[in-house]
Order: C-alpha cells, then structure tokens, then sequence
C-alpha cells in the first residue's frame, strides 16, 4: 500500500509516538562486581526505567551495589557478636561503627542517583490540612 502524500492532520501529529521499553537497553553489571553485588545490580536496574541509570551514573551504582553487600556482611558479623559465648564490647563496638558508616554511604548515594524516597518526594503534592470544620467535629 502506498503512502498518502500531502500534509499531516493535526489529529496525525497530536499523536506521540513513545519508544517501546523493550528498545532502551538496560546497564548491564559490571564485570568487576561479584555474584551478590551483580545481583543487587540487576535488582535495582529492573525496578527502575529503562533509561534511569545514564553511563555517567553507573559508578556510583556500583559502589552502592557493593556497600549493599558489605552492609549485609556486617549485619551478619553483629548477629554473630550478640549470639557469641564471650561478648566483646569493643568489638561490638567496632561493628556498629561500620555499620553506621555503611549505611550513610548507602543513603548519600541513593539519594544522589535518586532511589531514596526522599530524593522521589515532590513537595508541591504535599496534602495541606484540611481547613474549616471536619464531618466528625461537634
């Protein structure tokens, strides 16, 4: 079939034509991550679209994917530590540091690639509280 010649409707150009997701190739995990790491990669990668994660931001992916992992691996030390026959309170100790230093590397780069919901929070739809007299109120 051939194709009309001539001017396009306006109906014809009101329409968007939008790129199938399919088309947008997602990051794939780097090679120097390991297994876990990968694994939380591609967790996060498929939760987000497609094109989210620009080549300029898979750096910070990557250490965010890796302190995930460590996170975890020092959550596993402190249960270990609490269940232990002999205590150790300095190391304890030690592992709660590391654990608050994980986690504040993980919020700082969450919130800078964005997957925090506060970096997600739109203030302008922020419910305002309702004003005059409430169904329930005397």
């Amino acid at each position: 079939m051939k194709a009309k010649g001539g001017r396009k409707s306006s109906a014809s150009l009101a329409v968007a034509t939008l790129a199938r997701p399919e088309a947008i190739p997602r990051p794939d995990s780097p090679y120097d991550l390991t297994d876990e790491e990968s694994a939380e990669w591609w967790a996060v990668v498929n939760r987000l679209p497609a094109d989210w994660f620009p080549r300029e931001t898979h750096g910070l992916l990557s250490q965010y994917c890796r302190h995930i992992v460590s996170a975890r691996r020092v959550a596993q030390l402190i249960q270990q530590a609490m269940k232990a026959d002999a205590f150790d309170i300095d190391a304890y100790n030690q592992l709660l540091i590391m654990q608050e230093r994980e986690g504040r590397a993980i919020s700082s780069l969450a919130t800078r690639m964005r997957l925090s919901q506060q970096s997600l929070y739109d203030k302008s739809k922020k419910k305002l509280p309702p004003t005059g007299k409430l169904p329930w109120d005397p």
